[in-house]
Protein backbone atom coordinates (compact mmCIF):
# COMPACT_ATOMS: atom_id res chain seq x y z
CA UNK A 1 0.00 0.00 0.00
CA UNK A 2 2.56 2.38 0.75
CA UNK A 3 4.28 1.37 -2.28
CA UNK A 4 1.45 2.62 -3.89
CA UNK A 5 1.40 5.76 -2.76
CA UNK A 6 5.05 6.40 -3.43
CA UNK A 7 4.49 5.37 -7.27
CA UNK A 8 1.05 7.79 -6.92
CA UNK A 9 3.61 11.11 -5.70
CA UNK A 10 6.42 10.13 -8.31
CA UNK A 11 3.69 10.57 -10.84
CA UNK A 12 2.27 13.87 -9.53
CA UNK A 13 5.71 14.71 -9.97
CA UNK A 14 6.19 13.74 -13.05
CA UNK A 15 2.86 15.21 -14.17
CA UNK A 16 3.89 18.59 -12.54
CA UNK A 17 6.91 18.75 -14.16
CA UNK A 18 5.99 18.19 -17.88
CA UNK A 19 3.04 20.41 -17.81
CA UNK A 20 5.11 22.79 -16.47
CA UNK A 21 8.38 22.66 -18.81
CA UNK A 22 5.99 21.19 -21.85
CA UNK A 23 4.62 24.94 -21.83
CA UNK A 24 7.70 26.05 -22.49
CA UNK A 25 7.48 23.59 -25.56
CA UNK A 26 4.77 24.20 -27.00
CA UNK A 27 4.87 28.01 -26.57
CA UNK A 28 6.63 29.01 -30.08
CA UNK A 29 4.09 27.17 -32.09
CA UNK A 30 1.05 28.65 -29.76
CA UNK A 31 2.91 32.55 -29.71
CA UNK A 32 2.43 32.15 -33.49
CA UNK A 33 -1.19 31.41 -33.67
CA UNK A 34 -2.64 34.12 -30.64
CA UNK A 35 0.44 36.46 -32.55
CA UNK A 36 -1.98 36.24 -35.28
CA UNK A 37 -4.91 36.50 -33.31
CA UNK A 38 -4.00 39.22 -31.36
CA UNK A 39 -4.43 37.62 -28.15
CA UNK A 40 -2.27 37.69 -24.85
CA UNK A 41 -2.16 33.40 -25.10
CA UNK A 42 -4.20 30.59 -23.38
CA UNK A 43 -3.13 27.60 -25.66
CA UNK A 44 0.20 26.57 -23.79
CA UNK A 45 -1.69 26.44 -20.74
CA UNK A 46 -4.19 24.04 -21.57
CA UNK A 47 -1.40 22.05 -22.81
CA UNK A 48 -0.03 22.26 -19.33
CA UNK A 49 -3.54 21.61 -17.76
CA UNK A 50 -3.74 18.23 -19.55
CA UNK A 51 -0.84 16.59 -17.32
CA UNK A 52 -2.71 17.77 -13.81
CA UNK A 53 -6.18 15.97 -15.93
CA UNK A 54 -4.09 12.97 -16.43
CA UNK A 55 -2.83 12.69 -13.38
CA UNK A 56 -6.25 13.66 -11.39
CA UNK A 57 -7.43 10.85 -13.92
CA UNK A 58 -4.79 7.96 -13.24
CA UNK A 59 -4.04 8.75 -10.05
CA UNK A 60 -6.71 10.43 -8.08
CA UNK A 61 -6.67 11.55 -4.63
CA UNK A 62 -8.31 13.90 -2.87
CA UNK A 63 -7.78 17.65 -4.13
CA UNK A 64 -4.95 16.42 -6.41
CA UNK A 65 -5.35 18.66 -9.41
CA UNK A 66 -5.15 21.63 -6.58
CA UNK A 67 -2.14 20.34 -5.00
CA UNK A 68 -0.67 19.91 -8.04
CA UNK A 69 -1.68 23.21 -9.41
CA UNK A 70 0.05 24.41 -5.85
CA UNK A 71 3.57 22.27 -6.46
CA UNK A 72 3.59 23.78 -10.30
CA UNK A 73 2.79 27.79 -8.56
CA UNK A 74 5.61 26.80 -6.58
CA UNK A 75 7.94 25.72 -9.21
CA UNK A 76 7.02 28.50 -11.70
CA UNK A 77 8.06 30.78 -9.26
CA UNK A 78 10.66 29.22 -7.61
CA UNK A 79 12.27 29.33 -11.45
CA UNK A 80 11.15 32.52 -12.42
CA UNK A 81 8.75 30.84 -14.89
CA UNK A 82 5.51 33.62 -13.95
CA UNK A 83 5.41 35.61 -17.52
CA UNK A 84 3.01 38.82 -16.86
CA UNK A 85 1.65 37.87 -13.94
CA UNK A 86 4.40 38.25 -11.89
CA UNK A 87 4.22 36.93 -8.29
CA UNK A 88 0.47 36.74 -8.43
CA UNK A 89 1.17 33.73 -10.99
CA UNK A 90 0.16 30.89 -8.20
CA UNK A 91 -3.52 32.05 -8.40
CA UNK A 92 -3.08 31.74 -11.97
CA UNK A 93 -2.16 27.95 -11.74
CA UNK A 94 -4.64 27.33 -8.78
CA UNK A 95 -7.98 28.25 -9.81
CA UNK A 96 -7.85 25.68 -12.75
CA UNK A 97 -6.89 23.12 -10.26
CA UNK A 98 -9.83 23.96 -7.98
CA UNK A 99 -12.60 23.90 -10.85
CA UNK A 100 -10.71 20.74 -11.95
CA UNK A 101 -11.32 19.16 -8.85
CA UNK A 102 -14.32 19.74 -8.57
CA UNK A 103 -15.46 18.76 -11.93
CA UNK A 104 -13.74 15.54 -11.44
CA UNK A 105 -15.70 15.11 -7.92
CA UNK A 106 -19.27 15.58 -9.80
CA UNK A 107 -17.90 13.31 -12.70
CA UNK A 108 -17.36 10.62 -10.45
CA UNK A 109 -21.14 11.40 -8.75
CA UNK A 110 -22.45 11.30 -11.83
CA UNK A 111 -20.70 8.25 -13.70
CA UNK A 112 -19.54 10.25 -16.32
CA UNK A 113 -16.79 8.32 -18.62
CA UNK A 114 -13.46 9.39 -17.69
CA UNK A 115 -12.58 10.69 -21.39
CA UNK A 116 -15.50 13.17 -21.09
CA UNK A 117 -14.91 14.26 -17.76
CA UNK A 118 -11.11 15.01 -19.24
CA UNK A 119 -12.49 16.76 -21.39
CA UNK A 120 -14.68 19.41 -19.57
CA UNK A 121 -11.99 19.46 -16.46
CA UNK A 122 -9.20 20.65 -19.07
CA UNK A 123 -11.67 22.92 -21.13
CA UNK A 124 -12.99 24.48 -18.03
CA UNK A 125 -9.74 24.53 -16.41
CA UNK A 126 -8.11 26.74 -19.43
CA UNK A 127 -10.97 28.89 -19.65
CA UNK A 128 -10.72 29.61 -15.75
CA UNK A 129 -6.94 30.28 -16.51
CA UNK A 130 -7.21 32.64 -19.57
CA UNK A 131 -9.96 34.37 -17.38
CA UNK A 132 -7.84 34.97 -13.87
CA UNK A 133 -5.25 36.10 -16.55
CA UNK A 134 -7.31 38.60 -17.87
CA UNK A 135 -8.55 39.47 -14.68
CA UNK A 136 -5.30 39.75 -13.28
CA UNK A 137 -3.25 41.52 -15.87
CA UNK A 138 -4.65 42.14 -19.37
CA UNK A 139 -8.21 43.56 -18.90
CA UNK A 140 -9.56 42.64 -22.30
CA UNK A 141 -13.21 43.36 -23.29
CA UNK A 142 -15.47 43.14 -25.76
CA UNK A 143 -14.54 40.41 -29.10
CA UNK A 144 -10.90 40.39 -27.83
CA UNK A 145 -11.80 38.63 -24.50
CA UNK A 146 -14.35 36.68 -26.72
CA UNK A 147 -11.84 35.29 -28.90
CA UNK A 148 -9.32 34.74 -25.94
CA UNK A 149 -11.80 32.75 -24.21
CA UNK A 150 -13.16 30.54 -27.02
CA UNK A 151 -9.38 30.09 -27.94
CA UNK A 152 -8.59 29.25 -24.31
CA UNK A 153 -11.23 26.66 -23.95
CA UNK A 154 -11.41 25.22 -27.89
CA UNK A 155 -7.70 24.23 -26.95
CA UNK A 156 -8.50 22.70 -23.43
CA UNK A 157 -11.06 20.71 -25.20
CA UNK A 158 -8.42 19.57 -27.99
CA UNK A 159 -5.75 18.60 -25.31
CA UNK A 160 -8.49 17.27 -22.74
CA UNK A 161 -9.13 15.14 -25.95
CA UNK A 162 -5.46 13.90 -26.39
CA UNK A 163 -5.12 14.07 -22.70
CA UNK A 164 -8.26 10.93 -22.48
CA UNK A 165 -6.24 9.40 -25.61
CA UNK A 166 -2.60 9.32 -23.53
CA UNK A 167 -4.81 8.13 -20.02
CA UNK A 168 -6.35 5.00 -22.13
CA UNK A 169 -3.07 4.11 -23.37
CA UNK A 170 -1.01 4.62 -19.97
CA UNK A 171 -3.63 2.91 -17.54
CA UNK A 172 -2.61 -0.80 -17.95
CA UNK A 173 0.94 0.53 -17.14
CA UNK A 174 -0.07 3.02 -14.37
CA UNK A 175 -2.24 0.44 -13.02
CA UNK A 176 -2.26 1.86 -9.60
CA UNK A 177 -3.93 -0.69 -7.08
CA UNK A 178 -5.68 2.30 -5.18
CA UNK A 179 -6.59 4.09 -8.29
CA UNK A 180 -10.42 3.90 -8.47
CA UNK A 181 -10.34 4.58 -4.33
CA UNK A 182 -9.61 8.82 -2.94
CA UNK A 183 -6.92 8.60 -0.31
Amino acid sequence: MKDDRLRKMIFWALCCGLGLFGKRLVAPIANMITGWLRIPGGIGTAFSLMFLALAGTLAPSRWCCTKMAVVQSMLAVSFGMVGSMGVLAPIGYIMPGLLMDGIFLLARRCSLPVGDAMVIANAVGSLAAAMTANIIVFHLWGIILLVYGCVATLSGTLFGLLGGILADKLRPAINFRTADKED
